[in-house]
Order: structure tokens, then C-alpha cells, then sequence
């Protein structure tokens, strides 16, 4: 019996740890499906023709004006794509996501705000998934419309890339994110599937299943916006 206690400690020290299950990320999933249920079941939401038209979607709940303003931080939320390759088939299990950028004088005090972001077409949802993208400069952004009965096919709209929406104290609005950038966030996508998977493979590939902590999320979404309307893409 003390021969065999020491193998067992050797065997025990050499076998691989498995990362702990990190609650701030699925945390922050659980928050991306609670804003997006609250913002789009509003009455002056984010109209539903842009919603049937995006090919993704990224969340940013509860970003901290004071984070942008002493640079060191950034808001951290997920994206989750329509699967297939024209985009066509059911959301995807999400991306972790990270926002960096400049101040933005829209925010209220201390008040954190939430951020919703459509992406209109593939190339836009291609280039935030391989690499960290400057809206306004790699991808066109624009303020999003909002209202049920908004013109979605706007000059403005037509020509972006991203729409851009937030919500703080209550307020919702279209709102510009020029000059800030979005980017995968690989660690906390290791800390959520507790493997090393890019963003891409977790949107086109279907490389990790949905995490409980994203199914209100992605649920929603699939049933707010089964399909995908845009020109080419109906189903």
C-alpha cells in the first residue's frame, strides 16, 4: 500500500488539469440573452425587417462608461451567426466577443449600457470572426433605425456593414460606434468550452454545441428570427 500511495500521487500530478468552469463568462452569456430579449420586446424596438435581414448578431451587456475613459478595460459580450454558408440555417452557438475603443459621450454618468449590434452581410461577419475589426474604417458601421414601423431600407442602412444600437437608464437608441473595434475573445472562449476553439470554427463549423448558459440566447433568437430574409438567403 505505500509503494502504491506515491504512483498514484506521480499519476495524479502528471494527468492534465481541466480548466474550471469560469462563471463571469457564462454569467455574461446569460446577460447577452436577457438584453436581447428585453430590447427586442419593446415597443420602439429594433425593427423586425433588419432583424430578419442580419446575418449575426453581437451583444455587449452592462459596458462601463469609466472603462472606455481610463483605457485599460473593455465591454465583453458574444455573437452568434446564422449557421450554413449563406447564412441561412439556425443560430449558432456563440463567439465571446470584446469591445475596445475611444470615450463615447452618449453614456450617463457611471450608468452601464447595454449594446446590441446587427451585421448586414458576410463579409462584415467574416472579418470580425478572423481578426480584431475597426468599425467606421475595416467594416462600415451606422446608428441603427429603430421603431416598428421604421423605414429599414434606408440609404444609410443599406450601405452599412453594422448597425449599432444601445440602451442605458432605460433609454434605447441607434447610436454610432465609429472609431471603436471588435474583436474574438479566445481566452474567455476557452474558459466557456474549456478548450482551445476559434471563432470561427465555434460560427461556421459547429466545433462546440450551444452552452446551457447561452440556450435563452440563442432560443430566442431562433424563434424571433428563424430565418434569414435577406435577398438570396429565404429558405
Amino acid at each position: 500500500m505505500k509503494k502504491l500511495i506515491p504512483v498514484l500521487l506521480a499519476l495524479a500530478l502528471a494527468a492534465p488539469r481541466l480548466p474550471a468552469d469560469d462563471k463571469k463568462e457564462n454569467g455574461r452569456l446569460e446577460n447577452c440573452g436577457l438584453v436581447v430579449q428585453e430590447i427586442m420586446d419593446i415597443p420602439d424596438n429594433i425593427p423586425q425587417d433588419l432583424i430578419d435581414k442580419a446575418d449575426c448578431v453581437i451583444v455587449y451587456p452592462s459596458v462601463l462608461k469609466g472603462a472606455f475613459i481610463f483605457g485599460g478595460s473593455y465591454g465583453r459580450g458574444a455573437m452568434t451567426c446564422r449557421t450554413g454558408e449563406a447564412f441561412n440555417g439556425p443560430w449558432s452557438a456563440p463567439t465571446m466577443m470584446a469591445l475596445e475603443g475611444g470615450s463615447f459621450g452618449f453614456q450617463i454618468g457611471g450608468q452601464a449600457t447595454d449594446f446590441v449590434l446587427l451585421v448586414m452581410n458576410p463579409r462584415g461577419a467574416k472579418a470580425i470572426l478572423s481578426s480584431k475589426v475597426k468599425l467606421g474604417a475595416d467594416a462600415s458601421a451606422a446608428a441603427g433605425p429603430k421603431g416598428r414601423t421604421a423605414e429599414a431600407a434606408t440609404d444609410v442602412t443599406l450601405r452599412a456593414e453594422i448597425l449599432s444600437y444601445s440602451r442605458a437608464r432605460g433609454l434605447f437608441a441607434g447610436i454610432s460606434l465609429a472609431g471603436s473595434t471588435v474583436r474574438p475573445d479566445n481566452n474567455a472562449n476557452y474558459k466557456v468550452y474549456h478548450k482551445d476553439v476559434s471563432a470561427p470554427d465555434i460560427v461556421f463549423k459547429g466545433a462546440v454545441p450551444v452552452p446551457a448558459s447561452a440556450q435563452k440566447f440563442i432560443s430566442y433568437l431562433d424563434k424571433k428570427s428563424p430565418k434569414n430574409k435577406s435577398s438570396g438567403k429565404e429558405i
